[in-house]
């Protein structure tokens, strides 16, 4: 996750994505403003809040009964069409917190990757590499990554998904602009159909009261009692079940990871003139359709799920990606905000992987099984988990990167890849 952040090259269209062909041009080519190439300090920011974020909407599932299979059960959560019915504090929060991080922060960290993506491109062009070169293997580990990380921890895992599709977009990247925004329009028309389809299934199922997937006592049982090789067992067991998300969703992965590489190359992520303008552009389009449009499937009710966190989403996060730049370009840049979000950032794959095994670790059965213990009690425990799991990772970031240039992960797999180009 954490792909090394350099200023975007000055080339626009055609000629900037030409494949590396050995001759690298590139390399002595300065960045823009005279400056040499060096780390997008504003991406980093952007990746830590997105971790963060995707922790927000996690972490609901490792408190609800049933955990992994629970979020699948129905629509008892709280939204924002509860809370006229049930103006509680309590429920209102639940609901803001809920609609905030549910598709958004994912969103953003898949926005992100096709960022990261483009710089590895342009990285294999300045050292005079083929491509896809290196980058199939670093794909490869990344889904190798993510296989045990499902495995082993979370059946929610999004790796996979990222590996399969930066794959097929590092492809793109060696063809033109054309036949890229082709295949984004058209992964968009898919996706959007089979969001369409699946959201006519839930308003039938609404009207039938057929409901969610029923989750059984017996798995309610598995995440508060059982083992955990029980747990990894059930996992493999449900295995097409639990990687449903990632197939159904391959549409929009695509067009996000090419609307990051667009939006980098753009210069949208780089300080100066230009790049405020785009971020002003991202913000207003951005915050201006996404908000309302995922504001009104989540206040229509919860057989509007899908319209929610797949299409009002993932147009709100790249006006947060704008916003955020927005406020990055006038605060303090070495401050404690910026500081802490940078951090986990730049550790980002190692954070990811944590924050799900700590999440596991202090819900289930075989650990603290706090899930069990406060499971009625209200919402406000589980933000406070949230918030604690968050102070984790920033202060872990923190001591890491004083000694370390990357995460431990990162770490490791930068290492394995090495291993492979000396082979």
């Amino acid at each position: 996750m954490d792909e090394t952040a350099t200023e975007p090259d000055a080339r626009r269209g055609d000629a900037a994505d030409a494949p590396p062909t050995g001759k690298d041009d590139t390399a002595r080519r300065p960045a823009p403003g005279g400056r040499r190439a060096g780390r997008l300090p504003l991406l980093d920011v952007l990746r830590g809040l997105a971790i963060l974020g995707t922790l927000g909407t996690n972490i609901w599932i490792f408190t609800a009964p049933g955990a992994e299979l629970g979020m699948l059960s129905g629509g008892d959560a709280p939204s924002l069409a509860s809370i006229p019915a049930d103006p509680a504090p309590a429920v209102i929060a639940e609901a803001l917190f809920r609609f905030a991080a549910n598709g958004t922060s994912l969103s953003l960290l898949t926005l992100l990757f096709g960022a990261g993506l483009a710089i590895q491109f342009r990285s294999a062009a300045r050292r005079g590499l083929s491509w896809p070169g290196p980058y199939k293997w670093r794909a490869l580990f990344l889904f190798v990554e993510g296989l045990v990380h499902f495995t082993l921890v979370f059946a929610w895992d999004v790796l996979m998904g990222y590996a399969v599709t930066a794959l097929v977009t590092a492809w793109l990247l060696a063809r033109g602009t054309r036949l890229r925004r082709a295949v984004a329009r058209g992964a968009g028309a898919l996706h959007l159909a089979l969001m369409a389809a699946g959201t006519a299934v839930l308003v039938a199922a609404a009207r039938t009261d057929a409901g969610g997937l029923p989750v059984g006592p017996d798995v309610v049982r598995l995440y508060t009692e059982g083992s955990y090789p029980e747990q990894i067992a059930f996992r493999l067991q449900n295995v097409l079940l639990m990687r449903m998300e990632p197939v159904l969703t391959f549409g929009l992965l695509l067009v996000l990871f090419l609307a990051g590489v667009a939006l980098f190359r753009a210069g949208a992520f780089s300080p100066g003139a230009e790049g405020r303008r785009l971020r002003v552009r991202m913000a207003a389009w951005g915050l201006g359709a996404g908000l309302p449009l995922k504001a009104a499937a989540s206040l229509a009710g919860p057989e509007f799920l899908l319209v929610e966190r797949y299409i009002g989403a993932p147009i709100a996060a790249i006006g947060l990606a704008g916003l955020v730049g927005l406020v990055y370009d006038r605060m303090h840049r070495t401050g404690p905000v910026t500081a802490a979000l940078s951090g986990v950032g730049r550790t980002a794959l190692s954070g990811y992987v944590l924050q799900n095994v700590l999440a596991m670790l202090a819900c289930y059965g075989f650990g603290l099984g706090l899930a069990s213990r406060f499971a009625g009690t209200g919402p406000w425990w589980v933000i406070g988990l949230w918030a604690v799991l968050c102070a984790v990772l920033i202060a872990g970031s923190a001591l890491w990167l004083r000694r370390f240039e990357t995460g431990p992960l990162e770490a490791v797999q930068k290492a394995a890849l090495a291993r492979i180009g000396r082979g």
